[in-house]
């Protein structure tokens, strides 16, 4: 990439975020590591749109980690409710309990310190680094994915590894200000989207994601959304949500090893 290039790349990102960016989302409102945690975990696999209610009515419920930390499950899980995923919110619960008993309720302010909280990956880690503390962190997710194999790899051959585009995105970040540039990169890549652009397939980490309807993931969040408002048995649960038993029971044991649920004799429910 030459530099001419990398300026009218870096040029076309900042005009589509100066005329048409997402100012008002109000995670990009705030730098409090734990509201952008919650944020960030929200939008894995759901669109921005989706999240801006459940967001506001989390954190309504739990505005800070303390009070998300000492919340019983069952209540996290009913203000969940809807997003689908329903162990992001326990691992979301995990991490402020970490926060509280290890850093004393202050979040780590380092990469590595960040990555070993449970739940928060590779990309969360480096999102609370650029929105929270502005540190120029490269970092990469389906929408800047998506504006990288566009304009640098239209025509590739072979599946572009992230680490390629990793090396990129480090290449253009903006130093000072690596916080915005992220919000152009990824409103400009959801602009990309949805236009048409379908170049996911170059990237080696694509994936494609099986049908909801029907899965295993529908019939535990049936079970969850359930439990959120009263115990209940397998045969219940099966009058209620209309699943098979032998799929409600598939549902439960997963639900049961992963911790999501409690079982007391013949009920099933949610600490």
């Amino acid at each position: 990439m030459t530099n001419a290039q990398q300026k009218r790349f870096i040029e076309t990102v900042r005009q589509y975020y100066r005329t048409h960016g997402r100012h008002d989302l109000p995670w990009r409102l705030t730098i409090d590591p734990y509201k952008i945690i919650v944020s960030e975990v929200m939008l894995q696999q759901t669109q921005a749109g989706r999240v801006v209610g459940k967001y506001k009515e989390f954190l309504k419920a739990f505005p800070t980690a303390r009070s998300l930390a000492s919340a019983p499950l069952q209540q996290v899980l009913l203000h969940w409710s809807g997003l689908g995923y329903n162990r992001r919110a326990r691992f979301l619960q995990q991490m402020a309990q970490t926060v509280m008993q290890e850093y004393n309720g202050v979040f780590p302010k380092t990469f590595n310190e960040l990555i070993t909280l449970p739940g928060i990956g590779a990309y969360t880690a480096g999102a609370v680094m650029a929105f929270a503390y502005n540190s120029p962190v490269a970092v990469i997710e389906t929408n800047i994915r998506t504006v990288y194999l566009h304009h640098f790899f239209p025509d590739a051959k072979e599946t572009v590894h992230d680490n390629e585009l990793l090396a990129l995105i480090a290449t253009t970040l903006d130093q000072k200000n690596p916080r915005a540039w992220y919000w152009a990169l990824m409103d400009y890549g959801s602009y990309l989207k949805s236009i048409g652009v379908r170049i996911h397939r170059n990237s080696a980490q694509y994936k494609k994601q099986s049908t909801f309807a029907g899965s295993l993931r529908q019939v535990r969040g049936s079970i969850v959304k359930v439990l959120t408002t009263q115990s209940a048995t397998i045969g219940q649960l099966q009058k209620i949500t209309g699943f098979e038993k032998e799929r409600i029971l598939e549902a439960a044991r997963t639900l049961l090893k992963e911790g999501l649920i409690i079982k007391k004799g013949s009920q099933l429910g949610i600490s």
